[in-house]
Order: structure tokens, then C-alpha cells, then sequence
């Protein structure tokens, strides 16, 4: 005997189906206060995110926040109203599946206009203030870039130290006789002096950049110190990220300051004017001979002048080759982007705002699975297997009434009399 023809069977699946019948219909009494609660819940938070999203603060703005919101809620209840009566209801698969797609496109719909600005009322201000510390550290690479730069700039000053410090002992050397063979302070004496005091200017000009470069990067550290104090000081972050951005304003000049305190390219051209722009001197030696050995110290002395200058004119070019500070710009961001922007670092609220929204789904579901489950045990059953002893004595009292109202409208016609005929017939 199969299960359908089991009457054993059919009456535990009857039973069943009523025991989840009622559960249903105790949980009906509160679902749709629940659904509407829900709705009402993401509508507050949509509130809180539309209104961080406009810029004016009047009755028409907030009047227009509490529309969109309120349109916000009536949206989600009706949607999710529809699936929890439809969905559990519909049996054919072609229609599930059509029902579920139209389920996924209505989620996406909610996810737009709703959970984002949920999530946005939920971790607005965190994610600005997020904002704000990736824009400090953005800041203080650059800030050190920049020193990083000005500093192998300065280095500079040792290699134009030593290079004059060779011209001025290359000088001391012909003054006593021991580079020309001349004693003396003649012609090439005075043109490694020449030379010497060319770099001892630069030296100096280099060595006065120093300070500068000191007192900016102090500043700079003061300024980022204030930026990373903006960050998480208690108050509307609005309010602090005005005042974050006249800081970020002011390290950004000093940061372009700092690029232009570089010596560098100062001392490619010194460099190159080293050995191009020599003053020869005439040579006054008493004879031609000595003349000549003059001449010829001068050629070796023009020689180590462009080798050196070739050295210094390198040194420079690989300060100015190295990798420029990247450029920073601190751009203001609302509470919805920068959780947009920040996502990844806010699931916990991207999952809260859309959990709020989407926790109807379960529910379709939950009722869905529950009716199938009623149908299975109904299945192969008869209507009068589905009575119980409550509705079968209404059924039997309804036809006892039915019946004594048939028998009272019963009513016994009289023959009809024939008709008597008269004397003149």
C-alpha cells in the first residue's frame, strides 16, 4: 500500500500541515508590525544619510530628506509585503524563478537608495575621519620626500668643500714653488684662487640654504602633528575637516618651499660654469721658457678643473634624478562617498545597513520553505480528511439548518377546482 493510500499516513501529514498552519497564523499576528518597524528603522538611518548629503540646512532641505525617506520605507514595506504573500504562494518553478529575479532586482533597488545611506548614518563620520588620516600619511610621505630631496641637495656643500680645498692646496703648492716650479703668486696661482673663491661662494650659499631647509621640515612635522590631532578629536568632523584643510593648504606650501630650497640644480650650473668661464691670466714669467712651463700648468690645472667639475655636475644630477615628492592634495569628501571609497575598511556597517533592509529575504524564504512543507503533508488527501471534529459539527449544524429551512419553505398547492357549467349551457 502506498503512502497516499496509507490512511495512517495521510492523517499524521494532515496533521502536520495544520500544526504548521497555526504556527503561521499565530505568526501573522505581528509580521507585518515587524516588516513595518524594519522599514520605518531604514528609513531613520536613510534620513541621517541624505541629510549629510545636502549642503543647506532649511525647512525645504530637511522637508525633503523626510520625503525621501518616508518614500524610502513605504518602498521597502510594499516590496517585501508583496514577496511574503506571493513568493510562499506560487508553486510552479517557472514562476519561483521569476519571482526570485524580481526579488534580486528589488534587493538591488533597496541596496541603491537605502542601504548606503544607511551605511553612511551608520560610519559617516569614522569613514571621514578615515579620510582624513590616509590623507595625513599621504602628506607626510611627501612632506619627507621633500626633506629627503633638500637633504642630498645640502650634501652637495661637502663635495664643493672638497673640491675647493684641492684648488686652494694646488694653490699653496705654487706658491712655494712645488706645482710650476715658480715660486710665487703668479698667473697660476691666481687661477686656482679664482676657482677656490667661485666655490667658496657657492659653498656658502649652499650652507645657507640649511636652515631653511631645518626650519620647514619643523614646520611641516607641526602641522602634520595638528592634521593627525583633527583626526580623532571629539566633535562634528565637518567642523574639523574645515580646519583640516586650511593645515593641508598651508604643509602644502611648505612641502613646494622644501622642492625649492634644492640646491641641486645650483650647483649643475656652478658646475658647468667651472671650467667654462676661466679668466687666464697673463703669463708673467721673465722668460719664454718660463712662460711656457706656465702655460703648461695652467693646461693641467684647466684639465683637473673640468675633471672636477664633471664630478660635481654628476653629484648633482643624481640628487636631481632622484624620484620627485608625490603630489598631495587634500580633497573635502562627504560621509556617503568616503564610506563608498572606504567600503573595505566598514564591512561590519555595510553589513549592518543592508542586513536592516534585506532581512525580509529570510523571511520569504522561511514562509516559502513552511507552505511547501504544508502542501507535502495535504497531498493526496481528500477535503473531508482535512476537517477536523470542530468544523465537522459547524458542517453538520450548517446542513441541519439548511434543511429545516428547505422543509419550512415546502408548501402543499391545493388541487385546482374544475369549472361548473352554467344553465343556459
Amino acid at each position: 500500500m502506498s503512502d497516499l493510500e496509507d490512511p495512517s499516513k495521510r492523517a499524521r501529514g494532515v496533521r502536520y500541515a495544520r500544526e504548521l498552519e497555526d504556527h503561521l497564523s499565530w505568526l501573522d499576528t505581528f509580521s507585518g508590525s515587524a516588516l513595518g518597524v524594519l522599514a520605518v528603522a531604514s528609513g531613520i538611518y536613510t534620513y541621517l544619510g541624505v541629510s549629510s548629503l545636502l549642503d543647506d540646512n532649511g525647512a525645504m532641505t530637511a522637508f525633503a530628506a523626510i520625503a525621501y525617506s518616508v518614500a524610502v520605507s513605504v518602498g521597502i514595506f510594499v516590496f517585501w509585503s508583496y514577496m511574503l504573500r506571493l513568493f510562499p504562494a506560487v508553486r510552479g518553478a517557472r514562476a519561483r524563478v521569476a519571482l526570485m529575479g524580481t526579488m534580486a532586482l528589488g534587493s538591488i533597488a533597496i541596496i541603491a537608495m537605502s542601504s548606503w545611506l544607511n551605511a553612511a548614518a551608520l560610519a559617516g563620520s569614522a569613514a571621514v575621519e578615515q579620510h582624513l588620516a590616509e590623507t595625513v600619511q599621504d602628506y607626510q610621505v611627501s612632506l619627507e620626500r621633500a626633506h629627503e630631496v633638500a637633504l642630498s641637495a645640502q650634501g652637495l656643500e661637502r663635495d664643493v668643500a672638497r673640491v675647493r680645498q684641492s684648488f686652494e692646496d694646488l694653490s699653496e703648492q705654487e706658491a712655494t714653488g712645488n706645482l710650476s716650479g715658480l715660486a710665487g703668486r703668479g698667473a697660476v696661482f691666481r687661477v686656482l684662487r679664482q676657482k677656490s673663491s667661485e666655490l667658496a661662494g657657492l659653498e656658502a650659499q649652499i650652507a645657507s640654504q640649511t636652515p631653511l631647509v631645518q626650519s620647514a621640515f619643523s614646520e611641516g612635522n607641526a602641522i602634520l602633528s595638528r592634521m593627525r590631532a583633527l583626526t580623532v578629536e571629539a566633535g562634528p568632523v565637518e567642523a574639523r575637516s574645515v580646519e583640516f584643510s586650511e593645515q593641508a593648504v598651508r604643509l602644502a606650501g611648505l612641502i613646494t618651499q622644501m622642492r625649492q630650497l634644492s640646491v641641486a640644480s645650483l650647483v649643475e650650473r656652478a658646475a658647468q660654469d667651472l671650467s667654462a668661464s676661466v679668466v687666464l691670466p697673463e703669463l708673467d714669467g721673465r722668460s719664454a721658457e718660463t712662460r711656457g712651463d706656465q702655460a703648461a700648468t695652467i693646461t693641467s690645472v684647466l684639465e683637473v678643473l673640468s675633471q672636477r667639475a664633471q664630478t660635481l655636475a654628476r653629484a648633482a644630477q643624481a640628487v636631481q634624478a632622484m624620484p620627485a615628492p608625490p603630489e598631495t592634495t587634500y580633497t573635502p569628501i562627504s560621509s556617503a562617498d568616503a564610506v563608498i571609497l572606504y567600503a573595505r575598511n566598514f564591512i561590519p556597517s555595510w553589513a549592518g545597513a543592508i542586513a536592516i533592509d534585506l532581512l525580509p529575504a529570510v523571511l520569504v524564504f522561511i514562509l516559502a520553505i513552511t507552505q511547501g512543507a504544508i502542501r507535502s503533508g495535504r497531498e493526496g488527501t481528500e477535503v473531508e480528511d482535512r476537517l477536523t471534529l470542530a468544523e465537522l459539527r459547524a458542517a453538520v449544524a450548517v446542513m441541519k439548518e439548511m434543511d429545516s429551512a428547505m422543509k419550512a419553505e415546502v408548501v402543499v398547492t391545493p388541487p385546482t377546482p374544475l369549472p361548473t357549467k352554467t344553465a343556459a349551457e
